[in-house]
């Protein structure tokens, strides 16, 4: 067949009509006044709309939403199309399922460069990740990784939240990776592509916080010399990250309890009342729930945020993933400066194996990058490492489920921690009474 004859039959739109529908991705394309021309049958499968009820119509109100998510770029005027795009994002079906798609989003212009609309396809992924997860076959989930029976439960976790916009909390230690699961719960939604805003509340002073999270008007205070957005402006569409959400004062809790009741707001000396649609998620290293008990936060508050419960496991409790974790910041690392990654020897990861990691995944980081400046050669001994695990080594000795507490590693410990017994105990990776009984027998140690 000549090329001029391909030409010819191709642009017959019955014959193109019918190579499109005969693929395995689903194609859509709409004008650049949003109006759909083209859904082919694998795109009527995937989201179950037929074409009849999508042709010649606004893709936004077609779906009852931006098809897109937080992705489209048609929500502002001018639109920025880029050549091509390509992302991921969960889609809604006529049904109310949910599903996962990957999309590939390409520009059409005319001869003159000007856009004329744009062409996406799409293909549904949701059975392969449910059987990577249903497998144990996953080991990272956007920027988290993890292998472990704990984190394939917060993958899983992510993936249902991720569809609605309920409120969402996330608890666990310090270094456990709250942000990262706020992003990719924002990231897995059709709030995806719009603003990640995060805000932690213990870091910002008490007298600038409720300008931070609500913006000001020009005069409302001195230094306020022009209006100034707040962050729940700046997250519109998209999603608020809300850290450290425990050491909001009593004050800013009130605020907040009423943004998120109502969804309205005021700036700083302003009188106009704003509404801006935005997804709360939250985090806290402590007990949310004692911090009720105890006074310090409002219960109304902790009902509205603790809506859906998120718990990240600390590093000690998935141990078989610090393997995972060393490869990824070790070849992040040699990534960076241009070198080949360095390898762990037996005793430096036996080591590490062994420490129990009160910073968590954050501290284990900074390990490697620590050992990563210290190293002279291609692999690092425990010589390289922090005095921290050297020391928790030297104390505690090798870790077993049927080790003694020995008076020399007691007298260690306690020192270290200036007498502190509860904190002993957790370095040594004892129960608190064990370490009492023992100091019972030795009151020389006490």
């Amino acid at each position: 067949m000549t090329a001029f004859a391909l030409e010819s039959l191709m642009c017959h739109r019955d014959n193109l009509e019918h190579v499109l529908d005969s693929l395995k991705e689903g194609i859509i394309a709409h004008d650049a006044e949003r109006r759909i021309f083209f859904f082919n049958r694998e795109a009527e499968r995937i989201t179950g709309y037929p074409r009849e009820e999508v042709l010649g119509r606004d893709c936004h109100e077609a779906f009852g939403a931006p098809f897109c998510g937080g992705h489209c770029a048609f929500c502002d005027s001018p639109p920025e199309v880029a050549e091509n795009a390509d992302y991921t994002l969960n889609i809604t079906t006529k049904s109310g399922d949910p599903r996962r798609i990957e999309m590939r989003v390409t520009r059409m212009q005319d001869g003159a460069g000007g856009l004329t609309g744009v062409l996406s396809s799409f293909k549904d992924v949701t059975d392969i990740l449910s059987l990577q997860l249903r497998a144990g076959a996953m080991t990272r989930f956007g920027n988290i990784i993890g292998q472990d029976s704990k984190m394939l439960s917060v993958f899983k976790q992510i993936r249902d939240v991720a569809g609605y916009d309920f409120p969402v909390h996330l608890s666990g230690e310090t270094g456990t990776g709250k942000e990262l699961v706020a992003n990719a719960i924002h990231g897995e939604s059709r709030r995806g592509g719009a603003p990640f805003v995060p805000i932690n509340c213990g870091a910002l002073p008490e007298g600038l916080i409720e300008s931070e999270l609500f913006g000001h008007v020009r005069g409302a205070f001195s230094g306020a010399v022009r209006d100034k957005k707040g962050r729940f402006e700046l997250a519109a569409g998209g999603t608020v990250f809300l850290d450290e959400v425990a050491e909001l004062s009593n004050t800013m809790q009130v605020k907040l309890l009423r943004f998120l009741q109502e969804g309205r707001f005021e700036r700083v000396g302003g009188e106009q009342t704003l509404s801006v649609n935005v997804r709360i998620i939250s985090a806290t290293n402590r007990n949310l729930k004692r911090e009720v008990e105890r006074n310090r936060f409002r219960e109304d508050l902790f009902y509205r945020l603790n809506v859906i419960p998120i718990h990240l496991p600390p590093l000690r409790e998935r141990k078989t993933d610090i393997p995972l974790l060393l490869d990824h910041f070790l070849r992040d690392a040699a990534g960076r400066y241009g070198q080949e990654p360095l390898k762990l020897s037996p005793r430096a990861l036996s080591l590490m194996l062994d420490y129990r990691w009160p910073g968590n995944v954050r501290e284990l980081q900074n390990a490697i990058q620590f050992a990563f400046v210290k190293c002279d050669g291609k692999v690092i001994n425990p010589e390289d490492l922090p005095l921290e695990l050297r020391e928790a080594a030297d104390v505690c000795g090798r870790r077993g489920p049927a080790r003694k507490l020995m008076p020399e590693a007691v007298r260690k410990a306690l020192a270290r921690t200036g007498g502190n017994k509860a904190k002993a105990a957790k370095l040594m990776g004892v129960g608190r009474a064990t370490l009492y009984r023992f100091l019972n027998d030795h009151p020389e140690l006490a």
